[in-house]
């Protein structure tokens, strides 16, 4: 099962996630309990990076959040987008990609199913969180110059 179907599967008790052609550029919608996603999506693994952050609207959103130039309209925008690079990435993840031999985002971003834009943004949102590096376990994850994950011995 792949991430997307997964999603779909961890969440159809709660939500109601339907595939449709909008009349928008937007690639999902969440109003209330029912999540759209644009069927002009071409692969499965954008489309789970695209529920994924819906479901993060769903879980931490308040009201219409359309305007962005509203400042609280943008920190909800940006907790919902935490939310979903934290459940399809993660620290975590990061980690597992490193200890699964993955040197280059790309295929990090293969190995973890998300895509390397996807993964970008999510190390973007990381660093502003982290700074340039962060301590988990045993391990450092260095965001800046790039991404890069090692053990401490």
């Amino acid at each position: 099962m792949n991430k997307y179907e997964q999603l779909i599967s961890e969440y159809d008790d709660e939500i109601i996630i339907i595939e449709k052609y909008f009349k928008s550029k937007a690639k999902g919608l969440c109003n209330g309990n029912k999540i759209g996603i644009n069927k002009n999506i071409g692969t499965l693994t954008e489309k789970a990076c695209v529920l994924a952050e819906e479901l993060g609207h769903h879980q931490t959103t308040v009201g219409n959040i359309i305007d962005l130039k509203d400042p609280h309209n943008q920190k909800q925008e940006r907790q919902a987008r935490l939310w979903a690079y934290n459940k399809l990435i993660g620290l975590m993840g990061l980690i597992n990609a490193y200890e699964h031999g993955c040197r280059t985002r790309h295929d990090v971003a293969e190995y973890l199913d998300v895509t390397e834009e996807f993964l970008q943004e999510a190390i973007d949102c990381y660093r502003a969180k982290y700074g340039e590096c962060v301590t988990v376990d045993s391990y450092y994850i260095m965001f800046i110059p790039h991404l890069m994950v090692g053990k401490i011995i």
